[in-house]
């Protein structure tokens, strides 16, 4: 009897230990891993970025005039212009070769 209960315990303590497994890979494909990828693309799109471009960041769609460490400086439509972190930068649409003569 003493034999048979210990053994009941030692198998419910390794299902549970297969379960937390299960559980541990299914947040990694399912959460952690596809945030990585968009991390990485938004990281690569912001190192991108140049003068002219236009990009919207929190609302707020601009032309970049200046290119600084960790932010940006966006020319509005009125020609005022406002700072912005490189962060905050959610699309970004490349200038184009017409509108890099303009400037």
């Amino acid at each position: 009897m003493i034999f048979a209960q210990t053994t009941n315990e030692t198998g419910g303590l390794m299902n549970t230990f297969i379960m937390i497994g299960l559980a541990l890979v299914f947040f990694y494909f399912i959460l952690w891993r596809p945030e990585q990828k968009r991390r990485k693309a938004a990281e690569k799109m912001r190192g991108a970025l140049k003068k002219g471009d236009r990009v919207t960041a929190m609302g707020i769609v601009g032309k970049i005039d200046r290119i600084q460490d960790q932010t940006i400086v966006l020319k509005n439509v009125d020609g005022s212009k406002i700072e912005i972190l490189k962060a905050a930068i959610t699309d970004v649409q490349p200038a184009s070769s017409d509108e890099k003569t303009e400037d």
